[in-house]
């Protein structure tokens, strides 16, 4: 079954817990200094939130699924989007091992689908390396900046503007 992602960049991570923790009356599943995660099951909602970005608003919106299986059924409805589709493949991203791409809709907004096969100790790694959370508030974000990474088919673009992306 899948299950909605959300990530939202804030400003202040403390107050956006607390706000967080009454509106959905549930603690995070994951808080690290820089980033947390509410995993709901009514609605059924991956809702993350993390600092360090310029700007805050909605990061990306995404569909987590459950298993490699339904992770090719949600790419192969991605190849019908007729959208440029950004193999990030393995990853360390957001404390936890994922397999994902990326999708960007007619408005802009970035679609990530992943499946999350374990955790990390650390926020990423790779593409998705960040500074340590004591860094964090004078890092302006490299959202934007483009990863080299091979291209994983011939209608498939490397990752360009997933990097620091977090979904899991």
């Amino acid at each position: 079954m899948k299950r909605f992602h959300v990530h939202v960049r804030v400003k202040n991570l403390a107050d956006s817990i607390s706000f967080y923790n009454a509106l959905f009356n549930i603690q995070p599943s994951v808080e690290k200094a820089d980033y947390a995660k509410w995993m709901l099951d009514d609605p059924r909602v991956n809702f993350a939130i993390s600092t360090g970005h310029a700007e805050t608003g909605i990061e990306h919106l995404g569909l987590q699924v459950e298993s490699t299986d339904e992770l090719q059924d949600v790419y192969r409805n991605m190849q019908n989007a007729k959208g440029t589709v950004r193999e990030e493949g393995e990853c360390t991203c957001c404390y936890s091992k994922s397999q994902k791409s990326w999708i960007t809709d007619p408005q802009g907004v970035d679609w990530e689908a992943f499946y999350t096969h374990g955790t990390a100790t650390v926020y990423g790694e790779g593409v998705n390396a960040r500074p340590a959370p004591e860094a964090m508030e004078q890092w302006m974000g490299n959202d934007g900046k483009n990863a080299e990474l091979p291209i994983a088919e011939s209608n498939v673009k490397t990752n360009e503007a997933s990097c620091n992306r977090c979904a899991n």
